[in-house]
């Protein structure tokens, strides 16, 4: 009989297995995430109504035509330039440091007409731009 104890063998725990799975999952984790993209440019857009606002006497009218030919306050720019637009504006805002704008653009209009007269706004530090709009009766929708 043999009564000399059994050695054992040391009982180790395998981390490779349990490595390689918390990779797994991190890299999953990675690849199925999406980030927020936040704008730098606040843009609060405005509420429409169907009531018409009157016309403040001190405002710059600035319309564009079909063709992205400029009129400020009635009378036609020379040429469509920016730095023509900015002289217009400066000279119809007087003394007033920031008139409001009202941009009336035709439905042709392309998107950067309406863009310039909006940046030559900004360089000029007006902040106060509307967009004149007609009203669409309900039968005509």
């Amino acid at each position: 009989m043999n009564l000399r104890p059994v050695p054992r063998e040391s009982v180790d725990i395998n981390l490779t297995p349990l490595i390689d799975v918390v990779f797994l999952l991190l890299i999953f984790f990675m690849v199925s995430t999406t980030f927020n993209r936040d704008s730098e440019l606040s843009i609060e857009l405005p509420a429409a109504s169907a009531e018409a606002q009157e016309r403040r006497p001190d405002s710059i009218e600035v319309a564009i035509d079909a063709t992205g030919r400029y009129y400020v306050n009635g009378r036609q720019l020379l040429n469509t330039q920016s730095k023509t637009l900015r002289q217009a504006l400066v000279t119809a805002a007087g003394e007033n440091p920031s008139p409001p704008i009202i941009i009336s653009a035709d439905a042709k209009t392309s998107h950067q007409a309406v863009v310039q007269v909006m940046d030559a706004a900004r360089t000029l530090g007006f902040v106060h731009l509307t967009f004149a709009t007609r009203l669409v009766p309900d039968s005509d929708r």
